[in-house]
């Protein structure tokens, strides 16, 4: 079964790169531009990871993250991906913190992981 990645940034070349990316690697992908966005797609697609910028116009992502996560059952991982500095304080159950501008390979590699492939 294929993995499900949903993409939460505002930044256009940022969703373009990472959906390319994760669909080359035999992931399928949604996105949402801000954290208001990810709440629908979320409930609509029900993804396996959320790829998570912090700085969003609408809803921030740790604002989105602390109202998903009170959803029951949550168990969803989430990278965070942002340029803003404290992002490791932002979201503490996130499994991984990349700065913009990030190293594809790196973020791929934790996908993997967190995946087990």
């Amino acid at each position: 079964m294929t993995k499900k990645i949903l993409i939460v940034d505002d930044d256009p070349d940022i969703t373009k790169f990472l959906d390319v990316l994760f669909r080359h690697n035999g992931y399928e992908t949604c996105i949402a531009v801000d954290g208001k966005e990810a709440m629908e797609v979320y409930s609509k697609e029900n993804p396996d990871l959320i790829t998570l910028d912090l700085e969003m116009p609408e809803e921030w992502g740790p604002k989105f993250f602390r109202k998903i996560s009170k959803a029951k059952g949550f168990d969803t991982p989430v990278i965070v991906i942002s340029g803003l500095s404290g992002r490791k304080f932002s979201i503490p159950k996130a499994c991984a913190f990349f700065a913009k501008p990030f190293d594809a390979a790196e973020v791929l590699k934790k996908v993997r992981e967190i995946f087990l492939e």
